[in-house]
Formats: C-alpha cells, sequence, structure tokens
C-alpha cells in the first residue's frame, strides 16, 4: 500500500474524527490529498470540521454520525466501508475511559468502554479487511495507547481494552501482510486532546514533559506506517517507558502506578 494519493483518489475513514487525534488524522490526511470519511457522534462538530476542510483542501468530505458503543452505529459505519467509492484506510480512533475504579463502575458504564474500544474496533477493522484484501491494498490504524503496555491505572480497565487493541492489531497484521495490506496499533502517550477532560480524569498534576501534540503523535504514525510497522510509540520517551512496562518487575511497576495513577476515580462521584 502507498500513502501517496497521487497515483489514484485515495479515500480515508477516520473515527472520533472531532477532536484530538482523530481531528489531527483528519487535516494531515486532507492536507496530504486525501479525501475522507469523518465519523463522530456530534453531527455538528463534523459539519463544522468538512466544511473547513472542504474550503481549506478542496477534498471530498463525507460525514457520519454514528454511536460506536451501539451495534446501529457501527451497522452505518460497516455499510459505508462495504460500499461507495473504496476506502483505501481506516483509523480507528474513537474510544473512551471511566473516572472510576473498576470496584465502583457498574456493567453498563464497562460494557459501553468495551464496545467502543473492543468491539467496533474489532468490527470495523474486519469490515475494511475483507475489500482492502480483495484489491491487495489499503491499511489500518486502530489507535491504542502506552497504558496497553502495563496496568498503569490502577482499577481501571482502560489499559486491558488497549492491551487488547494492540495484540489484536500486531496478529491481524501479520496476517494481512501476504494481501499487501497493512494493520498498525499507535500507542501514544499522553497527547493533549478532549480525552481527559471529557472522561472527568484530573490531569492537573502531569509533568509537562510527558505531553505529545496530536499533530506530533500523527506525523510519527503515519511514518511508521509506511516503513511497514506492527506497533508504533511516537516519541523517543515513550518507547522507553513501553520497554520498561515490558520488563520491569512487577512489584516495582505496582508501586509506581500507584504513585502516579493511584488518583483514578477520586474525582468521581
Amino acid at each position: 500500500m502507498t500513502l501517496d494519493p497521487s497515483s489514484a483518489e485515495r479515500r480515508a475513514l477516520v473515527t472520533g474524527a472531532t477532536a484530538g487525534i482523530g481531528a489531527a488524522f483528519a487535516r494531515r490526511l486532507a492536507s496530504d490529498g486525501w479525501h475522507l470519511v469523518l465519523v463522530a457522534r456530534d453531527a455538528a462538530r463534523l459539519t463544522e470540521l468538512a466544511d473547513e476542510l472542504r474550503s481549506r483542501y478542496g477534498r471530498e468530505v463525507e460525514t457520519l454520525s454514528a454511536d460506536l458503543s451501539t451495534d446501529d452505529g457501527c451497522d452505518v459505519v460497516e455499510r459505508r466501508l462495504g460500499d461507495g467509492s473504496p476506502v483505501q484506510l481506516l483509523v480507528n480512533n474513537a474510544g473512551i475511559s471511566l473516572n472510576k475504579p473498576f470496584l465502583r463502575s457498574t456493567a453498563e458504564d464497562e460494557a459501553r468502554l468495551l464496545r467502543l474500544n473492543v468491539h467496533a474496533v474489532m468490527r470495523l477493522t474486519l469490515a475494511a479487511l475483507r475489500p482492502m484484501t480483495e484489491r491487495r491494498d489499503g491499511a489500518v490504524i486502530n489507535v491504542s495507547s502506552v497504558a496497553g503496555f502495563g496496568a498503569v491505572m490502577p482499577g481501571s480497565t482502560y489499559s486491558a481494552s488497549k492491551a487488547w487493541v494492540t495484540n489484536f492489531s500486531e496478529s491481524v497484521g501479520q496476517s494481512a501482510r501476504p494481501f499487501g495490506v497493512r494493520v498498525m496499533a499507535l500507542c501514544p502517550g499522553y497527547t493533549r486532546t478532549e480525552f481527559h477532560q471529557r472522561a472527568g480524569i484530573n490531569m492537573s498534576k502531569t509533568p509537562e514533559w510527558m505531553w505529545l501534540k496530536a499533530e506530533d503523535v500523527v506525523d510519527e504514525a503515519l511514518r511508521d506506517l509506511g516503513k511497514g510497522k506492527l506497533v508504533s510509540i511516537p516519541a523517543w520517551k515513550y518507547k522507553v517507558a513501553v520497554a520498561g512496562l515490558r520488563h520491569a518487575p512487577r512489584r516495582l511497576l505496582q508501586a509506581v502506578s500507584r504513585d502516579t495513577r493511584g488518583r483514578i476515580g477520586r474525582d468521581a462521584s
């Protein structure tokens, strides 16, 4: 798969497209000449972003308002991936975290997290790969997290959901390679987006040096996709962190986790 759109009409579908990493992907891809299909729940914000990208870059921009934590929402996007103009790149970016420990959570909230972070990723990846492997052309980027490499958020199931996304992407990516299709897990660390604010997670004590810019995350993701990597970890500091998460003694990891993220759920009522 080539990321150069000059040889053909290239189209990318981005979920969670109205903010953060999703919006950064949309803007970068539009500036590189890609046509877009943007997916999010907020129809008004979708329209605003689509108008901006059409005006600035002159690209075709479709919008789909869909809640991917529901079967109906996934159905809408699956149909678009199978019909209409072919999609050469899928970016599964939509996801949530919960500002509460598992012992104070509800089955409904945990199910919604799993349906968006895991179930929707599985369904849309499968829907995209079928036509991509038939054409022997295409790529999928599943936005995961450095958190998926260890239980760094005591009581939270977010890291478990992202561990699934990374493992899933690595496994499926290996099976898709013979068909000329790439699948990659993108595993950023803390990134300046609306993600933590929406979840109600207080990040005020997080050191400034730990934060990444969404645009930088997208730049490195596209470079790594072009290199054929199965997993992309933007920024050297998080590459080092992942090495530590993979090899540090469990007791040390648990001690650090309690110190840095023990406040999960303390701001929740």
